[in-house]
């Protein structure tokens, strides 16, 4: 491939950025990267570096046999990613997680990219929509994506989720949910388009733990606003709960958790207050706790829910949170190799697509360079297996997710299809993750078809 090959435009140099320039620039494909600091900063960036690490330092878990985070940066690591090669360079001791020094790792991650020959930085913002001679344009501008070109993707998506606190709601695995308790029923038997009229989990409540639910809730440890963040209202749509079961002791009975139309199997009653859960995605191993969205400690959110008859046993997918946003409907306007649908020129990637935390939006940038040079290239490149960590994170973003209540979502072996044999707790995860770097490698590299 030859230097005269139309270059790829990557809008953003943050992690997710920053990996799929890499990735275009190791296949062979000039790279233009344009990073907006200093010329215009952020209110959370403190340097003008690629790839800078504005909150924790940590990559979390780096067990590939038994987490999916930790899976995932063995998948990584195996296609060459430059996010992990900086991360392994400058980690520093955390356990078993992957902490690195932050100014060493953005260090590391710009003078590499500066130093390929393919990559060109430039300094300045994207202003609204890339220009039109732009045919291919990777956009990974995170969660604080620049008004201008917020409110261009919000004009051409149609979309009104860019520039609210997005409350979110926690996530349960099934297979933790105590189903001698909770009991499948919608409110009056009604179905929906997709439904059979039994298409949410119920967990039910007396009178003294309902009382005891709220009074907890209300008395909670709850996380504050970062300075930046305090001054963007609440979403009007989506309240955390605590705020709603603020304005009186009765009022979750009237909204999330009124009981009316079910009818405890067990007792045949109906009772006091009811918690639903909701399937969130195809496979069904994941299902989101109905209107639950909060800004409650995690510590707090974990021991609050066990509390819940039904979820006493409960593991989390992810737990619930509240804070400044910026991402697509991904599910509803990007197609499988993460192009909007709207306009094929636009790739989206990085945390922008709906994924969460640092890992993860550098995995999903490194899915768009590979998709976008294989494009440029005139080749055909499918999306990674949904057996793999990479495909089960983006298969949940373009399609495995409900549409409606879509949110930001961490990897987890819930986005995993299940495995055979019944295998649970460990030996389950040690399965997958076998699974998935296996049909990892198969993707890497193919077995080329025999000659006729």
């Amino acid at each position: 491939m030859t230097s005269s090959t139309k270059s790829v435009h990557v809008v953003g140099g943050g992690l997710a950025g920053s990996e799929a320039a890499w990735q275009l620039a190791e296949a062979g494909v000039p790279v233009v990267l344009h990073e907006m600091r200093p010329v215009r900063g952020t209110e959370a960036h403190l340097t003008d570096s690629l790839a800078e690490l504005v909150c924790s330092n940590s990559f979390r878990s780096d067990d590939a046999q038994n987490n999916a985070v930790g899976l995932l940066h063995e998948e990584m690591r195996r296609a060459g990613s430059l996010i992990m090669r900086a991360a392994d360079q400058h980690k520093l001791p955390a356990g078993g997680a992957l902490a690195v020094d932050r100014h060493g790792f953005s260090a590391a991650v710009q003078q590499t990219l500066l130093q390929h020959p393919l990559v060109t930085l430039e300094r300045g913002e994207v202003a609204g929509l890339p220009p039109d001679d732009w045919d291919s344009v990777i956009v990974a501008t995170g969660p604080l994506t620049s008004p201008a070109l917020a409110e261009a993707i919000g004009r051409l998506t149609g979309e009104e989720s860019l520039a609210f606190f997005d409350a979110i709601a926690p996530i349960v695995h099934y297979e933790s949910i105590d189903l001698s308790i909770a009991w499948k029923q919608s409110r009056y038997d009604k179905g929906g388009p997709a439904g059979d009229g039994a298409d949410y989990l119920n967990c039910p409540m007396n009178k003294a733990e309902y009382e005891a639910f709220v009074a907890a809730l209300l008395a909670g440890d709850k996380t504050e606003f970062k300075e930046w963040e305090a001054s963007t209202p609440y979403f009007q749509g989506c309240q955390p709960i605590e705020v709603i079961a603020s304005t009186g002791p009765q009022t979750l009975r009237f909204g999330p958790m009124k009981p009316v139309g079910l009818r405890d199997p067990r007792t045949g009653h109906r009772p006091w207050a009811v918690v639903q859960l909701r399937q969130d995605n195809a496979l069904g191993t994941l299902w989101n706790i109905v209107g639950f969205q909060t800004k409650l400690k995690h510590g707090e959110q974990t021991r609050l829910f066990r509390t819940i008859p039904g979820l006493q046993n409960a593991e989390f997918a992810r737990l619930g949170g509240l804070h400044r946003n910026t991402f697509l409907n991904s599910p509803r306007l990007l197609d499988a190799t993460l192009r909007l649908k709207a306009m094929p020129r636009l790739r989206f990637a990085g945390q922008i697509t709906g994924c969460e935390g640092y890992v993860e939006s550098a995995a999903v940038g490194l899915m768009t360079g590979r998709f976008a040079a294989a494009e440029r290239q005139g080749r055909t490149q499918a999306p990674p297996p949904g057996t793999t960590a990479m495909g089960a994170l983006l298969s949940h973003i373009t399609g495995g997710a409900d549409a409606t209540t879509f949110q930001p979502m961490n990897v987890n072996f819930g986005l995993f299809p299940p495995i055979e044999g019944g295998l649970r707790g460990k030996e389950r995860k040690q399965a997958l993750s076998a699974r998935a770097l296996s049909d990892f490698d198969g993707w890497l590299n193919p077995t080329p078809l025999a000659a006729e």
